[in-house]
């Protein structure tokens, strides 16, 4: 196996446990947000850890093929934070950064 692969994978695997254990983390200390429990806080990130591993692993041999899709990539990638961070929905975010990685690249690949 190659080395490559080993670290994607365990890069992946290191931010897909970060995404669902840090909301856990952080909102410990704030009461008001309690109420739905621990459990609803770990559904929330389900959603937004699954598809920021599948644009990692999707993107990755992309990228080292074309060095081009680097710069859309992240900008796909900072639309879906962002955005989940403004609704907490994973719907919209999901349209929007695959919106924002197509309007980059058509604008980044026709000059």
């Amino acid at each position: 196996m190659r080395h490559e692969i080993l670290l994607l994978g365990l890069l992946v695997g290191c931010v897909n446990f970060l995404f669902r254990y840090l909301p856990l983390r952080v909102r410990v200390g704030r009461p008001n947000l309690t109420k739905r429990g621990v459990a609803g806080i770990l559904l929330d990130t389900i959603g937004i850890a699954s598809i920021c591993s599948l644009l990692v692993v999707s993107c990755v041999p992309e990228i080292i093929h074309d060095g081009r899709r680097l710069l859309p990539t992240l900008i796909g990638f900072a639309v879906l934070g962002l955005s989940f961070w403004k609704t907490r929905s994973i719907i919209l975010p999901t349209l929007l950064s695959a919106l924002a990685y197509g309007i980059a690249w058509k604008l980044l690949t026709d000059a």
